[in-house]
């Protein structure tokens, strides 16, 4: 195993660690703390162990940053359709 998939299990711990305890802004501080450390993370994931685990990877962080993608793609197509 790579360095960085360990760290890529690293940060889903840390991000369901998280999700457990308590928050008052309901998680969006941590929740950019996580795709503030992620997307980098992301990246070298897929420069060290190809593309496909690279999807892999991206696949998993975006179940576990499911909240902040729906209101993405909502902020989208607001933004698309007038």
């Amino acid at each position: 195993m790579t360095i960085s998939l360990m760290l890529a299990c690293l940060w889903a711990v840390a991000a369901n660690v998280l999700a457990i305890l308590p928050s008052r802004d309901n998680h969006w501080t941590r929740a950019y703390w996580l795709i503030g450390v992620g997307i980098p993370l992301l990246g070298y994931v897929t420069y060290q162990n190809g593309p496909w685990i690279g999807l892999i990877v991206l696949f998993a962080g975006m179940s576990v940053l499911r909240w902040p993608l729906r209101y993405l793609g909502a902020w989208v197509k607001r933004r698309t359709t007038g």
